[in-house]
């Protein structure tokens, strides 16, 4: 069933109130981060670094008004956390920009913002290797959320969209064999671990990596199995008897 699509939304920062205040910082205190906002409309731009602002202090953020400059941007900077990326670009659409990212800097989680709720945007997003979709219309409590799970090398996908489409988020689709064939040695053994019900923490210690790497991994075994959550995951490696128990 197709979703709602809606108009432009309110920008995110108006929908701020005081007891979002209360839901503490993205990351440690001792850490900083670095973001990128592409949106042609200054007035989100400018919404979305007041209300990052108010949560991290220790937050640098990068703006652009056009992909290119965006990718530009992405290019010069790679020591980038995470992308916001707008959907509908004036020089070139957002889910053509996506793969560029993807393929350009495979582990710098991309978020698609977008006025559209229809759930065949959010899995083109999703599929097309984005990290994450919030609607124009998110709350605050959502959008540091959804930074929040990509950061830790998840997906995030929308509460409203997996009201319409709980089979993003419920249902494992069987992974085709050529994906699971592309698997690496390493990520298959991340994968058991996963499947174990073991944290990426526990994983890299198992496994002697580093939380980032094991994060690197966990996002990549995601695509691998077109899945978008560890449930997910775990269920695609039973049925392609990736693990057995």
């Amino acid at each position: 069933m197709r979703g709602l699509l809606v108009g432009e939304p309110r920008p995110i920062f108006q929908h701020l109130r005081i007891n979002d205040l209360r839901f503490g910082k993205i990351i440690g205190n001792n850490a900083s981060m670095k973001l990128l906002i592409i949106d042609d409309h200054a007035l989100v731009r400018e919404g979305l670094v007041a209300l990052l602002q108010q949560f991290e202090q220790a937050v640098d953020v990068l703006q652009a008004s056009e992909a290119v400059e965006g990718l530009r941007l992405a290019e010069a900077h790679p020591d980038l956390d995470a992308v916001f990326l707008d959907l509908n670009m004036p020089d070139q659409g957002g889910m053509e920009v996506i793969p560029v990212f993807a393929k350009r800097r495979p582990h710098l989680p991309v978020i698609v913002l977008s006025s559209s709720e229809d759930p065949n945007d959010v899995s083109l997003a999703l599929k097309s290797g984005a990290f994450g979709y919030l609607p124009k219309s998110a709350s605050p409590r959502n959008v540091l959320s959804a930074l929040r799970l990509v950061l830790a090398g998840e997906i995030y996908v929308p509460p409203l969209i997996l009201n319409y489409t709980p089979t993003l988020a419920e249902e494992a689709p069987r992974p085709a064999p050529a994906a699971v064939g592309r698997m690496t040695e390493r990520q298959t053994e991340v994968l058991r671990e996963l499947c174990r019900g073991l944290t990426n923490k526990e994983i890299s210690h198992v496994l002697n990596l580093s939380e980032k790497t094991t994060k690197s991994y966990i996002t990549a075994i995601f695509r691998a199995l077109g899945v978008v959550n560890r449930t997910q995951a775990a269920a695609a490696a039973r049925q392609a008897r990736i693990v057995t128990d």
